[in-house]
């Protein structure tokens, strides 16, 4: 196969990837009801004027599968901490003991957890397209190598390598979806 072909390839494998590991990292924020520390990312607290991430100020625990357990580091974040969550609008009520704050993961109802596969196959879909559009830009690329004196049947090979990818790639966000969805039904 040509380099310039093989280029091509590399570097839409490199970006399919990301696109993967992106959706992956979207369908982790959707919460199944269980306590999972990863559902504070994303949270940034006032520490001394700069928005810091809630997880290097202090700890995150799951002590249950329904209870999450900040403990700052400095006692003096906790007001800065609670507020900071609240902020973010994820449907949780911090209780702030003077220690630590606890955030109790409410039960989803049925109705809530067919909202949340709804949630996760947009996300899905998302992370789909984007790999779809990889495959488009990719194959583009290729068709203009022509002009740089690649043949027919080399672009078509390469055209059918990145399809081979793409296909691959789909069928691995479908899986991520798969199991999302699993994990949200489950009660």
């Amino acid at each position: 196969m040509n380099e310039l072909i093989k280029k091509q390839l590399d570097d839409a494998k490199a970006h399919m990837e990301k696109a993967i590991e992106f959706c992956d990292n979207e369908l982790i924020k959707i919460r199944a009801g269980k306590a999972m520390p990863t559902m504070l990312d994303g949270i940034f607290v006032d520490y001394y004027g700069t928005p810091t991430a809630l997880n290097q100020i202090g700890t995150v625990n799951t002590p249950d599968a329904r209870t999450l357990v900040v403990q700052p580091w400095e006692k003096t974040m906790l007001i800065s901490i609670e507020r900071a969550i609240m902020e973010a609008n994820i449907g949780l009520n911090p209780q702030n003991d003077g220690i630590v704050i606890r955030l109790n993961v409410p039960p989803l109802t049925e109705e809530r957890r067919k909202d949340l596969v709804k949630k996760v196959k947009e996300e899905a879909e998302k992370g789909r397209i984007a790999v779809r559009n990889i495959r488009k830009d990719a194959n583009e690329k290729i068709k203009r190598s022509k002009s740089e004196g690649i043949s027919d049947d080399e672009i078509k090979t390469g055209e059918a390598e990145v399809q081979k990818l793409t296909d691959s790639c789909i069928v691995r966000i479908d899986r991520l979806m798969e199991a999302k969805e699993k994990d949200v039904m489950t009660v």
